[in-house]
């Protein structure tokens, strides 16, 4: 006589199983969600370590630790932590060089898009203060050949920048008294201070703050 399997009651599942990455944990101790990527969280968590404990002083099992993930799966997105402490500012840089090509590319008055560009690189920065901070005070501690990536990408910035100061002022729209590279100095000088001195619950905003150092640099401009 046939046997038959046993049909399987209605509503009856199977075990399922785990769609997470190898060495990825289901939750990290910050209690970020599984569904945020990995590489997302290990930058968020290096962020916040690098910034409380400085990144001397931060150690790649704290960081994995701290990520719920395990070192295999940070060696899968970042060679070394060396990496991760580029990209933290690499990422800002990214973003920050995508806002001024847009504005320098625009087609307002050149006095408009420096203006714009001055206050943009203000805000950003604020939004990104423990980033800048970060980066300002261990960028001494990367490799020789990825410090000298970064003078590059903001030699880049920089320079497209100053492009905008240089066009003002063959135009007769900006003074030529001042040369640009010190236009530009003085002003970054101002950007490169913010993470010494501002606070979220100071008196003025982001907007306030990159406000008045945009009309501080036109001011300097004027014929």
């Amino acid at each position: 006589m046939e046997t038959t399997e046993p049909a399987r009651r209605q509503g009856s599942t199977r075990p399922q199983e785990s769609t997470r990455p190898p060495g990825e944990s289901a939750r990290s101790k910050d209690g970020a969600a599984p569904d945020v990527p990995v590489p997302q969280r290990l930058l968020a968590v290096a962020t916040r370590l690098f910034a409380e404990r400085g990144y001397d002083r931060t150690s790649v099992q704290e960081i994995v630790e701290a990520a719920g993930v395990t070192k295999g799966a940070l060696y899968h997105y970042f060679g070394s932590k060396d990496d991760l402490l580029h990209e933290v500012y690499a990422r800002m840089l990214r973003l920050q060089q995508q806002r001024l090509d847009a504005i320098a590319d625009s087609a307002a008055p050149v006095e408009e898009r420096l203006r714009a560009a001055a206050a943009d690189v203000v805000v950003t920065t604020i939004e990104n203060l423990d980033d800048a901070m970060i980066f300002f005070r261990s960028m001494h501690q990367l490799s020789p050949e990825k410090y000298k990536q970064v003078r590059a990408e903001r030699r880049r910035y920089h320079e497209r920048f100053r492009a905008l100061v240089e066009e003002g002022q063959l135009s007769g729209v900006f003074a030529a008294v001042t040369p640009a590279d010190l236009i530009v100095d003085y002003h970054f000088g101002s950007v490169h201070h913010l993470s010494t001195w501002y606070r979220e619950d100071g008196p003025l905003t982001p907007q306030q703050v990159a406000d008045h150092l945009a009309d501080l640099l036109l001011r300097s401009l004027r014929p």
